[in-house]
Parts: C-alpha cells; sequence; structure tokens
C-alpha cells in the first residue's frame, strides 16, 4: 500500500489539527452515544493503549477470550477521530461494534467531543500524564508515524509542544479542559499514567467502582499479568505492529512505559524554559502531575 504524504498542522477552531482528524468531522460530531458506552479520553501518548486494553479485559476477557488472540486492540476499541485514506473511518468502526458496552477512544479536547456523549451520560475515563514525559513520547511516536506531521528535532518538537503547535493542541488546555469538565460532570473517571505506573493494582480497583464491576481476584490478577508492559509489546494484537502507517524500526510503539524519561531527553536549559513556561500556563491550576516517582 502506497503511503500518503504526512500531514500538515493547521488551525481548527483553535486547536492545531490535521486532516486524518478533521476530514471526518461530521460523522464525528453526529455520533451517537449511548448511555452504556465507555469513552476513554487522553491527550495522544497518556496511556491511551494501556487503559483501553486494561477496560476491554476487564468487560470481555472471559466472555469473548478468542478475540483478545484474533482481533487487534484498535478494532476493538476504535479511535473515534481518525480518518485515514483507504482504511475504515473511526465512526464506522465504532457503530459497527457489537460489544456491550461500547469501548470507543478519542484525543479530542474537552469542547470537540460530540454532544450525545454528554446527553447521554455516558461514562467516560479521562487519563493524564505529565507534561515532559508525554512530550518525549509524543516525540518519538511523531517520528514513526507517518499520519503524524513531520516532528523535527527533539528541541524544534519540544518548541512546539509547549507552544501547543503539535495534534489535538496544547497539552495544557487538554488536561485542564477535561480536570474543569469534571467538576460539573459526574461521570468523569480521572487518572494519572503516574498512578497507573506506581499501583495499578490499586488503579484498577478504582475504575471498577466507577464502572461498577466487581472481577473475581483470579480475573483481576490476570488483568494485572497481560497489562504489564512487557507482555503488551510481545502481543501483536496490542502493539500495532499490523498498522502500515508505522515504521516500528524507527521507535516502537509500546515505546518506554515509564515515568522520568523526561531526563534522558531534556538539557538542563530546555528543562529549566520548560518549567518556567509550565508554571505561567498552570498557575490557575488545581491540577497536579508528577514528573518523578
Amino acid at each position: 500500500m502506497e503511503l500518503p504524504p504526512r500531514p500538515t498542522l493547521f488551525d481548527f477552531h483553535g486547536v492545531s489539527m490535521s486532516k486524518y482528524f478533521t476530514d471526518n468531522w461530521d460523522n464525528v460530531q453526529n455520533f451517537q452515544a449511548r448511555p452504556d458506552d465507555v469513552l476513554i479520553a487522553t491527550y495522544p501518548k497518556a496511556g491511551t493503549t494501556w487503559v483501553s486494553y486494561i477496560l476491554d479485559l476487564l468487560y470481555f476477557g472471559q466472555t469473548c477470550p478468542e478475540r483478545q488472540a484474533s482481533v487487534p486492540l484498535q478494532q476493538r476499541v476504535p479511535f473515534l477521530d481518525i480518518s485515514l485514506p483507504s482504511l475504515p473511518t473511526g465512526t464506522d468502526l465504532a457503530e459497527q461494534l457489537s460489544t456491550t458496552p461500547r469501548l470507543i477512544k478519542t484525543h479530542l479536547p474537552v469542547q470537540f467531543v460530540p454532544k450525545s456523549f454528554w446527553e447521554q451520560s455516558s461514562r467516560i475515563v479521562y487519563v493524564a500524564r505529565n507534561a515532559k514525559d508525554n512530550a518525549v513520547s509524543f516525540y518519538h511516536f511523531s517520528r514513526m508515524n507517518r499520519a503524524a506531521p513531520e516532528p523535527g528535532d527533539w528541541n524544534t518538537y519540544l518548541r512546539n509542544f509547549m507552544d501547543g503547535k503539535v495534534v489535538f493542541g496544547s497539552w495544557y488546555d487538554h488536561v485542564n479542559g477535561w480536570w474543569q469538565k469534571k467538576q460539573t460532570y459526574s461521570n468523569i473517571h480521572y487518572m494519572f499514567y503516574e498512578d497507573l505506573i506506581e499501583d495499578c493494582g490499586r488503579e484498577i480497583d478504582r475504575l471498577c467502582s466507577f464502572l461498577g464491576l466487581s472481577p473475581t481476584l483470579e480475573e483481576k490478577n490476570r488483568v494485572m499479568t497481560d497489562v504489564k508492559f512487557d507482555n503488551m509489546r510481545q502481543d501483536q494484537m496490542i502493539s500495532f505492529t499490523t498498522v502500515k502507517y508505522m515504521d516500528q524500526s524507527i521507535s516502537p510503539f509500546l515505546r518506554r512505559g515509564k515515568v522520568g524519561d523526561w531526563k534522558n531527553h531534556f538539557t538542563v536549559a530546555q528543562n529549566e524554559e520548560f518549567d518556567e513556561d509550565y508554571k505561567q500556563k498552570m498557575k490557575n491550576s488545581s491540577l497536579t502531575l508528577r514528573t518523578e516517582l
């Protein structure tokens, strides 16, 4: 398959986007959510795949084990926003889901989420990751993913990240917009990537409490084993090895899965500038994210 050229960024209602997330806009906005849908919302590279897989196993690991070995995760938990040439759109895949509940993922900032999710009181799981690790992960992902704009070198990319000139816009606007929405919409469970790394079992318990699930200890232990980073990396149904747009020889889709990898990328000067900028942009936010454990 001939891959199309990398997209360019443009301003879309105040948010940097590429055509692969705006070409199907009307269908995304008109998507009909259901009351039992579970929407997994994140800024890109904040643990989306990890939490998608945890939820998929909690709901369907027992009832449909054959899916785990034969259906790629991106079909079990479709990416609502996406529209790539010669592939089914995210909305098409979501509408074709036969599972109940439907697990659907999005990277949309809160103001772009289809209104039917709010109208139907669908449950939403939001995952936030600290900005430094998120920037590093997004950079490496952009290097290997031909559906992403050309990232340039690390220094250029970091500047663009700080300025919100990356797909899905500003990290600051994203995490804060969802945090504010949580204060008025009770069906949002707001999680942190660092908490998952620190104690996955505790975070699974919190998820189950939010979703009204009560797995047995054996089921929970099986989920915790399956979602270990190395096990996910080796699972072709999880690691996106079947996706032609991604060149995993440049950087693996599941790369490090750690907290604090930013220290291997930021120079002292970059770190000081980033911290100063962060302080300004987060001064009115009550959100606290950990950059190390």
